[in-house]
């Protein structure tokens, strides 16, 4: 497996946003849900569409099995993602049998090919040089999360690793660099 950046740069992420808007729903909403939740893209994929919507809403939490831990784990839709879910399925017929990424030619999910064409090829559009992949969504949520003040022990349990260090490497993140954090309770 190749080495994959987190996409650092905000504006980038919105001009991204924009542009698989543009281009597809379903496509804009795989790069929202996966930068929001770090939920693993083969994971994404075959989610169905009853995993997040509850008959008459979207769900506020989205339950999927550890494969790793053998535990199930609650990941926050949060306002983007509920937003985005709206959008998309408002626009679509559908039954929550269905796997919520579905592909345009078949009942299936689409692949994890297709995704990283999706992702390397917006991330392109925007002049992102780095290495991109599926794994960038992961990535970036992980990256933008520690850089507003989520704890690396969070991290850490998120993705499965052992060390402050180890998190902070896949993040890409050098531990020499000042960090302010804006500790904001605004009670």
């Amino acid at each position: 497996m190749e080495y994959v950046e987190p996409i650092r740069d905000i504006e980038k992420i919105n001009a991204i946003k924009r542009i698989l808007k543009k281009s597809s729903q379903r496509d804009l909403l795989l790069f929202v849900f996966g930068i929001n939740t770090g939920i693993r893209v083969h994971e994404l994929l075959f989610l169905k569409i009853s995993d997040v919507w509850g008959g008459e809403r979207v769900k506020e939490f989205l339950y999927l099995k550890d494969a790793d831990r053998e535990e199930e784990k609650a990941y926050y839709l949060n306002d983007r993602i509920q937003r985005e879910l709206k959008n998309y399925l408002s626009q679509i017929d559908f039954k929550e049998s269905d796997y919520l990424f579905k592909s345009k030619k078949n009942d299936q999910p689409i692949t994890r090919q297709q995704a990283y064409r999706i992702i390397n090829s917006a991330a392109k559009e925007v002049g992102i040089t780095e290495k991109i992949g599926t794994h960038t969504l992961r990535k970036t949520f992980g990256y933008h999360a520690y850089r507003k003040g989520i704890a690396i022990s969070l991290l850490m349990e998120i993705y499965h690793h052992h060390s402050s260090s180890e998190t902070l490497r896949y993040l890409g993140i050098d531990k020499s660099e000042k960090r302010l954090v804006k500790v904001d309770v605004n009670l």
